[in-house]
This record gives C-alpha cells, sequence and structure tokens, in this order.
C-alpha cells in the first residue's frame, strides 16, 4: 500500500514537472537604422500577438514587449550578446510552436546581429499556501508601459555544487534559519527579496532542461517597475547576494544585468 502511494505521488509530481503554462523568449539584438525596416510588427501581427506596453494588470495571453537599453552592469559571467545588446525583444505564448517560429522568422531577419534566449513557465511544485500568499498573492501585477517604464533582465545559473544537493535541502536556502531559540541567523531568499513584493512585476523563465546545458542560463529573470520602484530593485539585488543574509547566493552565477525602458513600439526603439 504505501508503495502504491508513493508511486501515485510520484507520479503526480513528474506530471507537475512536465506541465509547461507557458513559453517565452528574449532576443538580444545589435540595432542599426537599417533594421528599422524589418516587419517585426508585421510578424508580431500575423502571429496574433499583443504589446504588453498596454498591459493593465493582466500579461497579455500571446505577448510581445520592446525594450531600450539605459545600462548593462557585469556578472559572473561574460555574455557579451546580452551586455551589447542595444534592445531586447520578448516574446511569449502557451504555443512552443507560435515562439519557436516568431524566433526563426527573426533570425532569419537578423542573422548574426540576434542572440536568443528562451525558456518555460512550470507550476511551482514545492510553494505551499502559506508561502503562496506571503510571494505570489500579494506581487504587483504588469501595468502599462507609462506607469512601470523601467526593466532589468538578470539572467544566472546555479552551480554543479547546488544541482549536487537533494531537493529538500534546497529548499531550505529560501527560508529564514532560526536557532532553537527562536532568534533569526539568516533571511533566505523569500525574506531578502521581501521588500520588492509590491513594486516589482517578476517574470522568470527557466531552461527547459534543469540544469541547463552548457553555454545557455538555468534561469532568466525579469522585472518591471515605476521610478519609485527603481532604488528598490538595487536594494533587493543587494540584500540577495548578501551571503550573509542568504547562503543560497554563495551557489549563483549571474550574467549581465541589463536595465533598459519598456518601448511602445518597435519603430521607437530607433529614437
Amino acid at each position: 500500500m504505501a508503495t502504491e502511494v508513493w508511486i501515485a505521488k510520484r507520479q503526480h509530481t513528474c506530471s507537475m514537472e512536465d506541465k509547461i503554462l507557458r513559453h517565452g523568449a528574449y532576443l538580444f539584438l545589435r540595432l542599426h537604422v537599417s533594421k528599422r525596416a524589418i516587419a517585426i510588427p508585421q510578424l508580431a501581427q500575423r502571429y496574433g500577438l499583443t504589446n504588453e506596453f498596454e498591459a493593465d494588470g493582466r500579461h497579455p495571453d500571446r505577448a510581445i514587449a520592446f525594450l531600450r537599453k539605459v545600462e548593462a552592469m557585469a556578472g559572473n559571467i561574460d555574455d557579451r550578446s546580452l551586455s551589447h545588446a542595444d534592445a531586447v525583444v520578448h516574446v511569449a505564448a502557451e504555443c512552443a510552436d507560435i515562439v519557436r517560429a516568431f524566433c526563426v522568422e527573426a533570425s532569419e531577419m537578423f542573422g548574426p546581429n540576434v542572440r536568443i534566449r528562451s525558456g518555460v513557465v512550470r507550476p511551482t511544485l514545492y510553494t505551499g499556501g502559506a508561502m503562496q500568499q506571503f510571494a505570489y498573492e500579494n506581487q504587483v501585477r504588469q501595468q502599462s508601459g507609462n506607469t512601470m517604464p523601467h526593466v532589468f533582465l538578470v539572467p544566472m545559473c546555479k552551480t554543479s555544487e547546488w544541482w549536487a544537493k537533494d531537493w529538500m535541502e534546497r529548499h531550505t536556502y529560501f527560508l529564514p534559519r532560526y536557532n532553537w531559540r527562536g532568534a533569526k541567523l539568516k533571511d533566505g531568499h523569500a525574506l531578502a527579496a521581501a521588500p520588492g513584493i509590491p513594486h516589482l512585476y517578476r517574470r522568470t523563465y527557466k531552461h527547459q532542461v534543469m540544469p541547463a546545458p552548457q553555454g545557455e542560463y538555468d534561469f532568466l529573470n525579469y522585472f518591471e517597475c515605476a521610478d519609485s520602484g527603481v532604488p528598490i530593485f538595487h536594494e533587493v539585488c543587494a540584500a540577495l547576494r548578501d551571503q550573509r543574509r542568504n547562503p543560497e547566493w554563495h551557489f549563483v552565477r549571474e550574467g549581465p544585468t541589463w536595465r533598459g525602458h519598456r518601448a511602445s513600439t518597435w519603430a521607437e526603439l530607433f529614437d
């Protein structure tokens, strides 16, 4: 009986791991005035993509976004395709074929001036009801580009040492740690990132294979915020990177932090 229960639970876990809610990709672009005429808007229209700039509390089912570079800050991983990108285009849909077809056609248009990073959204596996309420139910929703114009893209990998750990041990790094007297010893990921919950819209794509193959990222982390959220983003990043507060970051290797502004149109990327 116990074996049958374990098998049933394992089958449920596997089905959750295999389920994909959303497919997404970021196209890192080097722009030149000659590229202005490239038919990205027509391509988006053909695939039924809605501009995220007009979002009002809900991410479009089939989405496209145009992001213009402000600056890029170096990380542990030297990724010049991102740090040198003049613009980033985001595309997402529930159907993998739509994202894949868009990326193939865009690659043909841009040739060597584009690098594509893609990922998926899956159901959370280990988030209980209390953590769901803490981290997700109170998070800010996607707003229009006028309300929340600032964006940050922070791709990262976890080390082989991290992936060698049992999932239960990995899970402990996300929670605060206390001694037997109840004194807090470490914030953990959850408390270190908590100030950003009501201010930063966040979206994370995971590589379809975890850990990701060599040269790819495990996680593509993306944030949007209003003017008031910019210092909060930097505060949260500093807290997460402080290994005295958040030991998880010992196992993190970051790519460049790419900062940009949301553009309302493709043409605006060239202004």
